[in-house]
């Protein structure tokens, strides 16, 4: 006897669309085609990402940090404050993943020497190779995704994400 997980197919979007529309009559096929497409893309990607993030040897809340860190630019360095801040979580959630962090060797804790009371969080060369070594993999995954859309397609497709995402937000 099979594994339930094993035998399940998932819909094509039209016959989910389908389904949905048996149900839900006033539903618009084209944008429930789109939002349920976006959806499954973000979940793919993210499956994706966690197994190169496995594979690197970090999780996907420290390459957060990371990259947080080395989006700031040099010298690559940020308050425990204002990381929790960027991520919604409380200063103890954010001083328990810097801990493991520091465990880890991705990043450093030390005094802000203008200001002895303030700490700062900076990205080591360990966090540095290992965040690097993802956007590495990262790379050839995203390429890979995009490698049927030409120019035209990959610009225009990118202005349409803009555009949703400003309505979201």
């Amino acid at each position: 006897m099979g594994d339930a997980a094993e035998t399940y197919t998932e819909p094509t979007l039209d016959e989910q669309v389908a389904s949905y529309q048996r149900e839900f009559r006033d539903l618009d096929p084209q944008v429930e085609k789109i939002v349920s497409g976006l959806f499954r893309l973000h979940r793919r990607m993210n499956a994706a990402y966690g197994r190169q993030f496995a594979e690197v040897g970090i999780s996907a809340p420290e390459w957060e940090v990371l990259r947080a860190l080395m989006l700031s630019g040099a010298p690559y360095a940020l308050g425990p404050t204002e990381l929790a801040k960027r991520f919604g979580l409380t200063p103890a959630a954010m001083t328990h993943r810097i801990d493991r962090m520091l465990a880890a060797h991705l990043v450093t804790r030390e005094r802000d020497e203008s200001n002895r009371v303030r700490v700062i969080i900076r990205i080591t060369d360990e966090g540095r190779e290992r965040w690097l070594e993802t956007m590495r993999r990262a790379s050839v995954f995203e390429e890979d995704l995009v490698q049927d859309l030409d120019a035209g397609e990959r610009a225009a497709l990118g202005e349409m994400l803009t555009r949703l995402l400003r309505r979201v937000d």
